[in-house]
């Protein structure tokens, strides 16, 4: 087994088992009263507090000087998704449900490959049919979102809901309010990998980078929350409950996320991190009936169908892309090896 062509699988299959199980514990966090501004700046904390030793002393020999533009590029990193996406996650998880959350995360995906479009990261001919594929992911997952979000139907009865003391929905969930912030943390993290993937390839020190992300997320996030909740010192309070939990976890979904997700970009691209989104949606889906006793609906079902569709498309053509980026190499390897 070839570990270069695995590593990014397994990077990116992590990364979607912890996205989903810190989706769980946030919304824990969340209904016990965790805020959504100082959600982010503890969350980036403590990843910054184990980040930084780690890069100061694996990567004190290989850590390029960062210049002006560099610092540029790590600076709006640490304000795009530690600080304006984060946010408008969890003000979305909060007036909604973690499956829905993982529903409407799957326009990332969507999101991403129509800025690595326009920025031509990602290359689309018109001609070819692994193209169209492309193309067709991206309308067939915006409209899987949009089934999450406007379709209800009949509710899909599991055993373990069935006896299960619950009311349709908690209160204060807003589905219309919660699509808003969600699409909108989606756009923010499309920019983030997208500037991500660009930053590495000029400071290509991963651990490094990760550290200074997190640590201006958390200043910056923190000058966000004095601003805005101004003498409400209640919300900065710690306890040993699913709040603090949520906040350790940041060391995993902030710090450990942000690396593989470095990751996985060197080796496949920022599309590819993104179309693995529907495998967290369904471990989500799976987790949340249990603990929350969530309930599911038809048309939650059938937007989730639909957006696996569109995985399956995404994967099948960055197959043939790779593939025939192999087969260009090839031919050129050759010919330089036979001029010796």
């Amino acid at each position: 087994m070839d570990w270069k062509k695995v590593k990014p699988y397994v990077g990116v299959i992590i990364l979607q088992f912890g996205n989903a199980g810190f989706s769980i514990v946030a919304k824990a966090a969340l209904n016990q009263g965790s805020n959504h501004f100082t959600f982010p700046v503890y969350r980036n904390a403590f990843a910054a507090a184990i980040f930084i030793p780690l890069a100061l002393f694996l990567e004190r020999k290989t850590r390029p000087t960062i210049t002006l533009s560099t610092f540029i590029k790590i600076l709006l990193l640490g304000s795009i998704d530690p600080v304006i996406g984060q946010n408008a996650f969890y003000a979305g998880l909060k007036y909604s449900s973690p499956t829905f959350t993982s529903a409407m995360c799957n326009l990332l995906s969507a999101i991403t490959f129509l800025l690595a479009w326009i920025l031509r990261i990602e290359k689309v001919k018109w001609k070819e049919i692994r193209s169209h594929a492309k193309i067709m992911r991206t309308l067939v997952t915006v409209g899987g979102a949009m089934m999450v979000t406007l379709m209800r139907g009949r509710a899909i009865e599991l055993p373990w809901t069935n006896k299960a003391d619950h009311t349709d929905g908690n209160e204060g969930e807003d589905p219309i309010k919660g699509a808003l912030m969600i699409t909108t943390s989606c756009l923010c993290y499309s920019s983030f990998y997208i500037l991500q993937a660009i930053t590495l390839k000029a400071y290509p020190a991963g651990l490094s980078l990760t550290a200074a992300t997190c640590t201006l997320g958390t200043v910056i996030g923190t000058a966000l929350t004095l601003g805005v909740e101004r003498g409400n010192t209640a919300i900065w309070a710690l306890g040993w409950d699913a709040k603090l939990l949520a906040y350790v976890m940041g060391i995993f979904s902030s710090g450990m996320g942000y690396y593989l997700a470095g990751v996985v970009i060197n080796a496949k691209g920022p599309v590819f991190l993104t179309a693995f989104s529907p495998l967290s949606l369904i471990i989500v889906a799976i987790l949340s009936s249990f603990i929350f006793a969530e309930q599911m609906r038809v048309g939650m079902v059938s937007g989730a169908v639909a957006i696996v569709i569109g995985l399956y498309m995404v994967i099948w053509g960055k197959t043939k892309d790779h593939k025939e980026a192999e087969n260009i190499q090839l031919p050129h390897l050759h010919n330089k090896s036979s001029s010796f």
